[in-house]
């Protein structure tokens, strides 16, 4: 485990403040934000540690870059925005899907992505506003 340090404290105050998955780029902008000298080689060193000790894992949605999110959340699906891009978490499950499979094939996990307008860009109020 790494020594914390500044650096390491604005990016986990990053995570802790949004409550969604994070791209590298917006770990930057909000951690910056509490120390202008970030920049993106710590923050990538930062969340590749913070990976690799099970404290973020990694998200990855068709299309897009990775994106990274507290380890401690349970099974869960995501909401991604068609106009900000920026991702959220759905926290609930539909559940068993091993009928959908065809005949004689075994699931062994799931993901769902659902699109469309966050409330933010819905309301005018969002980043791409």
């Amino acid at each position: 485990m790494q020594r914390p340090t500044r650096q390491r404290a604005a990016i986990a105050d990053a995570f802790a403040s949004q409550g969604r998955p994070l791209s590298p780029q917006e770990v930057l902008e909000i951690a910056g934000a509490a120390l202008p000298a970030l920049g993106i080689a710590t923050v990538y060193r930062h969340l590749k540690s913070m990976t690799e000790e099970g404290l973020l894992r990694v998200v990855t949605l068709p299309g897009g870059l990775p994106l990274y999110e507290p380890a401690t959340h349970d099974h869960h699906h995501h909401f991604q925005c068609n106009s900000c891009r920026r991702v959220f978490d759905i926290p609930a499950c539909p559940g068993d899907l091993k009928g959908m499979a065809p005949p004689g094939f075994l699931v062994e996990g799931h993901e769902i992505t659902l699109y469309g307008q966050c409330k933010d860009c819905l309301s005018g109020a969002g980043p791409a506003a």
